[in-house]
């Protein structure tokens, strides 16, 4: 009988019809594939059910959370060639569904459940979010989402995103380190909301801190936070009053629909909006300009997508849903800017800075591999390969122009029509 790898690589090529560009490594102690090309290691059978049962991106997901499924080499090299193998040919289950009535396919595929062994569907991995179906995007359901994703540890993060405690885009020069950019992205937030002493800025989403303590200790303004992550606010608490700055900033476990203390002269909104979802997407932009100043500028940091050629068929990315960001969902940038507008907004600059976030990514991956051992004793194994494949899997999406980040910056422009833009904004004075 041929050794697991060799029979593994010519079923999964008659499936898929192509030649597989990375070697495969099997339980049994054989390999089979280019010498030179990453491996892709199935340690057990129970990765060939997982992957049989769940076809496409959930069932490699699952093998991979699970350690059932792992890599040798360079992973992005290995990443970026099975998004072209995997995601971009579209094999998800429905596309597979299809192939399998070709025969020669059908007969792959019996072969390799003859080879997967017992025809039971393996558990989930205990990371993965089960929940019923339901409303998205209420109060409770945007809590729990924001739970999942933020509450698994002050000391992760730590590991993950260094002494800035920014999970978002940095800003970078051709040299510098993660701190020193995303001290720069911090001051070019602050640059385009033109803050200046003793006003008021509203930071919706503000994380572990970060911004509302550069905010007010750098140019003297009043800073509320809101977060829906508890761990977040005590963490930022924490920082504020660490930093003598508890008169100046408030930090709170708040919905941004229940801020009711406005208006604020600006509003900081920062890898916040992706949690919004498109059916309340233009409630939330309603609501921050209620809650601005006349004058008053919203500078909105936000992921997009490409646009689809039809947009009723986007489909949030299953790993992503399952693993990372439950309910999360992306939108172009056209589309944002116009639920900006129709909400009363004066959109005056957008900003791509999408070849930034590829480098914070391949920095936070490096940060959390530089740590493994203690990030896997903080969160579990499962947990610390989620956010290994997910910021590496959104580092080459970034850098291929999959998906982007914009900084868009919108005013709630008087009836005067003075929008108080400099003429050359790109300078960000005043």
């Amino acid at each position: 009988m041929a050794e697991a790898a060799q029979r593994l690589r010519s079923l999964a090529e008659q499936m898929l019809g192509v030649p597989l560009p990375v070697r495969l490594k099997a339980w049994d102690g054989s390999q089979d594939g280019p010498p030179e090309a990453p491996a892709l290691v199935v340690r057990n059978r129970r990765a060939l059910r997982r992957m049989l049962f769940k076809p496409g991106e959930l069932g490699l997901a699952r093998a991979w959370v699970s350690g059932d499924l792992d890599i040798e080499g360079d992973l992005y090299t290995t990443l970026d060639v099975m998004a072209g193998l995997v995601w971009e040919r579209g094999e998800d289950a429905r596309s597979l569904g299809q192939a399998v009535r070709d025969p020669g396919v059908r007969a792959a595929a019996r072969e390799l459940l003859k080879l997967a062994g017992p025809p039971i569907p393996p558990a989930p991995p205990r990371e993965e979010i089960r929940r019923p179906r339901r409303r998205l995007h209420t109060r409770r359901t945007d809590r729990q989402a924001i739970s999942h994703h933020y509450d698994v540890g002050n000391d992760f993060y730590e590991i993950v995103l260094g002494p800035s405690m920014v999970y978002s885009c940095a800003y970078w020069e051709d040299a510098g380190t993660l701190e020193t950019a995303q001290r720069d992205k911090l001051e070019l937030v602050c640059a385009k909301l033109g803050l200046k002493e003793g006003q008021r800025l509203l930071d919706v989403g503000c994380g572990w801190g970060s911004m509302a303590i550069h905010a007010a200790r750098e140019h003297g303004v009043s800073v509320v936070g809101v977060t829906l992550s508890q761990e977040q606010a005590a963490y930022a608490r924490k920082r504020v009053a660490d930093e003598g700055l508890t008169d100046r900033v408030e930090i709170r476990v708040q919905d941004y629909r229940d801020v009711t203390d406005g208006p604020f002269d600006a509003i900081s909104s920062i890898g916040m909006a992706e949690h919004v979802g498109a059916e309340r997407y233009l409630e939330y932009a309603r609501r921050l300009y209620e809650l601005l100043k006349p004058g008053g500028r919203l500078l909105n940091h936000q992921i997009a997508r490409r646009p689809e050629s039809d947009e009723s068929a986007y489909e949030v990315d299953t790993f992503i849903d399952s693993y990372v960001f439950p309910d999360g969902e992306l939108a172009p940038i056209g589309t944002t800017v116009t639920q900006l507008e129709r909400a009363g907004f004066e959109v005056r600059d957008v900003e791509s800075i999408r070849e930034h976030y590829a480098r914070t990514l391949r920095r936070w991956v490096a940060n959390l591999e530089a740590d493994w051992d203690r990030a896997v004793r903080l969160t579990g194994p499962g947990r610390a390969r989620v956010w290994r494949l997910y910021m590496a899997a959104c580092a080459l999406a970034f850098e291929r122009n999959r998906i982007g980040v914009n900084q868009v910056v919108a005013i709630r422009t008087p009836e005067s029509g003075a929008s108080g833009l400099p003429l050359r904004p790109r300078t960000w004075h005043g």
